[in-house]
């Protein structure tokens, strides 16, 4: 009986010494922060398709103009972009666009009359 009390109050112990919080001195010196490494990204081309590409989309959107294949392509190229894949950023921004152009362009169109 005396050796399990004396396990349990060990145990005890132990878990309680585990939660003791530690406090450390704090350091004499503020350490200097690490200059940030460059991370890749898509070039400057690509970067300013994408960005025109999102604005026509948005607005073609606003306007319930949008395409499917306008907004498929602008998920491609944001797709491309996480790749850092810039030739394929441009084309599909490009397609995007033109899409979502062509979109808002048959807004002009006449409505097609069917029958009398």
């Amino acid at each position: 009986m005396s050796k399990v009390l004396l396990a349990l109050t060990s145990a005890a112990l132990l878990g309680l010494s585990g939660c003791a919080e530690v406090q450390t001195k704090p350091a004499d010196k503020p350490v200097a922060a690490k200059p940030a490494e460059a991370k890749p990204t898509i070039s400057a081309e690509a970067q300013a398709a994408l960005a025109a590409a999102r604005a026509d989309v948005k607005t073609a959107k606003a306007q319930n103009a949008l395409w499917t294949t306008a907004e498929d392509a602008l998920k491609a190229a944001e797709d491309a972009a996480a790749k850092l894949d810039s030739a394929t950023v441009i084309k599909q921004s490009n397609l995007a666009s033109d899409h979502a152009k062509k979109g808002m362009a048959q807004l002009n169109y006449p409505m097609l009359k069917v029958g009398d």
